[in-house]
C-alpha cells in the first residue's frame, strides 16, 4: 500500500488517462458492432424490395399512426415489415396471446407481433389503393423456432426466397402509383425498429 501512496500526481494522471481511453476504446468498439450489425439486418431487408422506406408512421385514420419498421416495395407488391430481434428459442403460435423466448437461463415473453401487424397492413391499405399488401414478422438469425414458424412469420434468410427481388422498372410498374401515395402519405418515426 506505502508504494502506491508514494506515486507521484503525473503518474496518477497517466493511469487515469489510460484507464479513460481503455474505456473509450471498448465503448466505441461495441457501438461499432450494434451498428454494424443493424445496418446488415437492414441490408438484408431492404434487398428484397426496389425501393423502400424505414421507421415510419403510416396513419391509422383517427389522427394517430401506426410504427412501421420497414415497407417494400416488392414484385407481388407492398410488403409491411416488422423486424424483431430476439435471442434465443422462440415459441409462439397463431392463437397464443404471447410467445414466450428461452435463452439459457433467461426466460421472457412477448406479445403475439401477428394482430399488431395485421393493424398496419390494414393502415397501409387504406391508403395505398389497389395494390396488394403483405406483411410479414421478421425474426433476425439470433432466434430460432424449435417447434416450427407461426404464419405470416419469416427468419430473415426467408425474406428474399419468398420476395425475389424484382428488376426495376419492370415487375413493380404497375404498383408505383399507389407506392408513390404511400411514401407521400407516411411521416418518419423516431421509433427504432429493432425490438
Amino acid at each position: 500500500m506505502g508504494e502506491i501512496e508514494k506515486l507521484p500526481p503525473a503518474a496518477w494522471a497517466l493511469i487515469a488517462a489510460a484507464a479513460g481511453l481503455g474505456f473509450g476504446v471498448s465503448w466505441l468498439w461495441r457501438w461499432y458492432r450494434q451498428y454494424s450489425h443493424r445496418k446488415s439486418l437492414r441490408m438484408a431487408v431492404i434487398a428484397t424490395g426496389s425501393d423502400h422506406v424505414i421507421d415510419v408512421l403510416v396513419p391509422d385514420g383517427m389522427g394517430g399512426g401506426f410504427h412501421v419498421d420497414f415497407l417494400l416495395l416488392t414484385s407481388r407488391g407492398v410488403l409491411v415489415v416488422d423486424l424483431r430481434d430476439v435471442q434465443g428459442n422462440i415459441f409462439g403460435g397463431d392463437q397464443m396471446a404471447e410467445w414466450t423466448v428461452m435463452d439459457g437461463p433467461r426466460r421472457f415473453t412477448f406479445t403475439n407481433p401477428q394482430s399488431g401487424l395485421y393493424d398496419r397492413i390494414a393502415a397501409v391499405k387504406a391508403i395505398s389503393g389497389e395494390v396488394p399488401i403483405e406483411g410479414r414478422v421478421v425474426f433476425t438469425r439470433r432466434g430460432r423456432f424449435p417447434k416450427g414458424l407461426p404464419k405470416w412469420t419469416l427468419m430473415i434468410d426467408a425474406l428474399r426466397a419468398e420476395f425475389p427481388a424484382m428488376e426495376h422498372n419492370t415487375e413493380g410498374a404497375g404498383f408505383r402509383e399507389s407506392w408513390d401515395k404511400i411514401k407521400g402519405a407516411v411521416k418518419p418515426s423516431y421509433m427504432t425498429h429493432m425490438r
